[in-house]
């Protein structure tokens, strides 16, 4: 097993970027390369670079983290903009609002228990 895969920060973005793909999968045809493909890979790359980081010294991991963090506000502003459009509701936005507040939360203990 690989480092990350035994980290519930890796297996909390992995459930997020889950719930934002099937957000994500009711957007218009239009936005399909556009701000649904944006969402979706600022989702994905929460996990890749808590995965990437995992690889490195404590000092990198924490770099990658800060990463990770970014991206999951990314989302965040995507989804802002999703519910402005009228693509996903006001309550899928704060659901997914506050499963990101969480997230960033624990991505940034994690980072500071590795100082």
């Amino acid at each position: 097993m690989f480092r990350f895969e035994g980290l519930d920060i890796w297996k909390h973005a992995i459930v997020y970027a889950k719930a934002v793909y099937q957000v994500a999968e009711k957007f218009p045809k239009v936005e399909l390369y556009a701000l649904a493909d944006q969402l979706r890979r600022a989702a994905v790359s929460i996990s890749n670079n808590i995965a990437e980081g995992s690889g490195g010294t404590d000092k990198d991991f924490s770099n990658y983290l800060d990463i990770a963090a970014k991206s999951t506000l990314e989302t965040v502003n995507c989804l802002r903009l999703a519910r402005e459009f009228g693509y996903i509701s006001q309550d899928e936005e704060r659901r997914l609002y506050a499963e990101a507040e969480i997230l960033v939360k624990r991505i940034r203990s994690f980072k500071n228990s590795l100082k």
